[in-house]
C-alpha cells in the first residue's frame, strides 16, 4: 500500500463504483474494472461517503469519528482503495 496517501487531498469515489451497505460496513463493486472490495468497518463506509463533501480526506475523517490514534488505520484503508481505483483524487 502506498505509504503516501494524502489525507490532505481532496478525493471521491470514482462514478463506476456501486456501493452495498451491509451490517459490518459495506462492499463497493467497480463496474471498471469488475473489483469487489470490503469495508469492514460503518465508519470507514462513512469515511468514504463523506469524500465527495469534504475538502480533504482527513476532514473526511475527522466527520465520520476517527481519532487521531485511529488515523494511521483509516489511512491505510484508503490507500488501498485509491490503488483498487475505488477512490480517486478530485479537484475542488
Amino acid at each position: 500500500m502506498p505509504a503516501g496517501f494524502d489525507l490532505d487531498a481532496a478525493w471521491r469515489l470514482d462514478d463506476r463504483v456501486s456501493i452495498r451497505p451491509e451490517r459490518f460496513g459495506a462492499l463497493l463493486y467497480h463496474f471498471g474494472t469488475r473489483r469487489l472490495s470490503f469495508l469492514k468497518s460503518p465508519t470507514l463506509l462513512a469515511v468514504v461517503r463523506g469524500l465527495a463533501t469534504h475538502p480533504d480526506a482527513r476532514a473526511a475523517c475527522a466527520d465520520a469519528g476517527v481519532g487521531p490514534g485511529e488515523l494511521p488505520r483509516y489511512r491505510a484503508a484508503l490507500a488501498a482503495l485509491a490503488e483498487s481505483r475505488m477512490i480517486q483524487p478530485r479537484s475542488l
